[in-house]
This record gives C-alpha cells, sequence and structure tokens, in this order.
C-alpha cells in the first residue's frame, strides 16, 4: 500500500459493504468489498465487521471512517436520522451521527425524506451519490437511479427537491416469477438482446392513455397466438415497466432535457434507451465513483485536514 491514507470511506448498503482507503484528494489507497450488508448483520457485529475490513488494508488504527448506506437506517448500526427535502447535499455531514462500539472515529451520514404533499418517500445512500454529483458541477439537474427501487431525484441549486422511488425492478421480479406471465418469461432471459422488442414497448407505453395493467395480460396472449414469429416476452415486459416509469416523470425532463443516470451495467443502458425514446438526453455516471466523491466531501468537512496539502 502507498501513499497517506486520509480516510476509509465505507459505502454500507443492505446486501454489500464497500469500503476505500483515499487520500484527501479522492485518490484510491487500497478497498474491499463484502456480501456484509445491512440485512446480514445483527446491531453489536459493525464494528467488527468494519474493523476486520480495515485490518485487512493495514489501516492505521487511527484513521477516521465516514460511512453512507444502510448501517443508518433503523436496523441498522445507529440510526441517522432523515434530512426532509428540500435537503440541502452540501450540508448531510452536519446530520451524521457516531454510532456505539467503535474503537475509532466513525460518522454514519442521513438519508433524505420526503413529506411535501403526501408524497411520502425515503433514500438512504443515494444522496451521497447525488452529493458526489453537486461536487461535479451539477447542481441543478435531473437524476436517475436505476436498481430494484429506482430513484429519481430532482436537485435544483444543491438541494434534493423532491424524489420519487419507482418499484419497475421489483415488479418486473413479481410479475415474471409469481403471476401467469411466469408461463411466458424465462427464467433466464435477456432484456437488452432484443433492442427492437423492448423500445416498441417503451413506445407503447409513453403513448397518451397506456394502461399498465390494461397490457400486460397481452405478452401471455401473444406467446399463445403468435405462430413463429420473433417474440422476446422479458423484453416486453421490461419496455413496458421501465417506458410507465419514464412517462410518470416525462414531464421533468422535457423541462430539463436530460436526465443523468448513475449506475453500471445493461439495467442502465435499457433507461438509458428508454429516456431517448422520449425524447430525452441519457448521460451516464459512474455510481461508485460518486458515493467516493460525496463521502469524501463529508470526510472533508468532518475530520481534521492533517494530510490535505
Amino acid at each position: 500500500m502507498t501513499g497517506q491514507p486520509f480516510a476509509a470511506l465505507v459505502d454500507w448498503g443492505t446486501s454489500n459493504l464497500r469500503l476505500w482507503l483515499t487520500d484527501s484528494h479522492g485518490e484510491i489507497i487500497a478497498e474491499r468489498q463484502s456480501a456484509e450488508g445491512m440485512g446480514t448483520l445483527e446491531r453489536d457485529a459493525y464494528p467488527a465487521v468494519l474493523e476486520g475490513h480495515l485490518s485487512a488494508l493495514a489501516a492505521p488504527s487511527d484513521l477516521p471512517v465516514v460511512v453512507a448506506g444502510m448501517a443508518g437506517a433503523r436496523t441498522g448500526w445507529k440510526e441517522a436520522p432523515y434530512v426532509e427535502t428540500p435537503a440541502p447535499l452540501i450540508g448531510l455531514f452536519q446530520h451524521a451521527v457516531r454510532p456505539e462500539g467503535a474503537s475509532r472515529t466513525v460518522y454514519i451520514l442521513p438519508g433524505v425524506c420526503q413529506r411535501a404533499g403526501g408524497a411520502y418517500d425515503v433514500m438512504r445512500g443515494e444522496e451521497t451519490q447525488l452529493a458526489g454529483a453537486l461536487e461535479q458541477g451539477l447542481d441543478t439537474a435531473l437524476f436517475c437511479l436505476p436498481g430494484t427501487h429506482s430513484k429519481w431525484a430532482l436537485v435544483e441549486g444543491g438541494h434534493v427537491r423532491r424524489f420519487s422511488t419507482v418499484m419497475t425492478g421489483e415488479l418486473f421480479q413479481l410479475i415474471s416469477r409469481q403471476s401467469i406471465l411466469r408461463l411466458s418469461v424465462p427464467e433466464e432471459s435477456d432484456a437488452e438482446a432484443d433492442p427492437e422488442i423492448f423500445d416498441a414497448a417503451v413506445s407503447q407505453a409513453l403513448q397518451p392513455g397506456f394502461a399498465l395493467t390494461a397490457s400486460l395480460f397481452s405478452i401471455r396472449a401473444e406467446g399463445l397466438l403468435s405462430s413463429g414469429e420473433k417474440m422476446n416476452a422479458a423484453a416486453r415486459l421490461s419496455g413496458m415497466l421501465i417506458g410507465a416509469e419514464v412517462a410518470a416523470i416525462r414531464d421533468d425532463l422535457v423541462r430539463y432535457g436530460k436526465a443523468y443516470i448513475i449506475g453500471t451495467g445493461k439495467l442502465t443502458r435499457l433507461y438509458a434507451r428508454a429516456i431517448g425514446i422520449a425524447g430525452g438526453e441519457a448521460v451516464m455516471l459512474d455510481g461508485g465513483l460518486l458515493v467516493r466523491r460525496g463521502l469524501l466531501a463529508s470526510a472533508l468537512s468532518l475530520f481534521d485536514h492533517e494530510f490535505k496539502d
């Protein structure tokens, strides 16, 4: 390991933990990743898990740590209460909490919640990625964070003004595995394999008057009635679901002209296609890089700048 570490930055999610030792400029000195997410841990296990990873990287015993994600959930290490919208991304560190049992300085960053107009919603972890985007100059923009529960967030003047969580990924799994459509969607299926079918389904979902629940069974019917025509039920289902999701934010997409997609992999490429079909521009951002930038910005505010040039 070369270089002098400034802090340990930790993205502690439900399923996974990612940890980086970085200098004060964000350069990675060493990193670790494991499946020891919040969903697998009892509250009193967090200190030992953290120290185990830091020890494996030969981190100094007094190296401070800043954590984002589900470690700050009610059932995590220590609850870091939500900051309500409009939430200033640059000041999230001011609401960080110190967990019990740590043998070094550890701060857990808060999530963000929304209550306005009865549109109740929460995020925990994504706000740190948005803070990372702010660090690279995106202080006013529309963001899309695809996943099992996708997030759409509107950031204006460095504040999370409003956001919404869409259960598209979970709906795909439930419908394709537990509904009548399980007979049409193979378990090993790839929506990205047939872009024409996916695009057509997105276009269908973007039409005025489209009703998702009144259209889903057509996927099953097509499989029963088609006679050799090209068909990919996974691509149609995915296109309908993502298309309906994009249709719901189309006004914002028209207003801003583009959406910044945070993430990597096939799912982000499908969202980029859908955004393009809806008339917007999709700009891809690296989620891992953004969460490190957001964590580092908080670390620089929280800790002494002993190693900063």
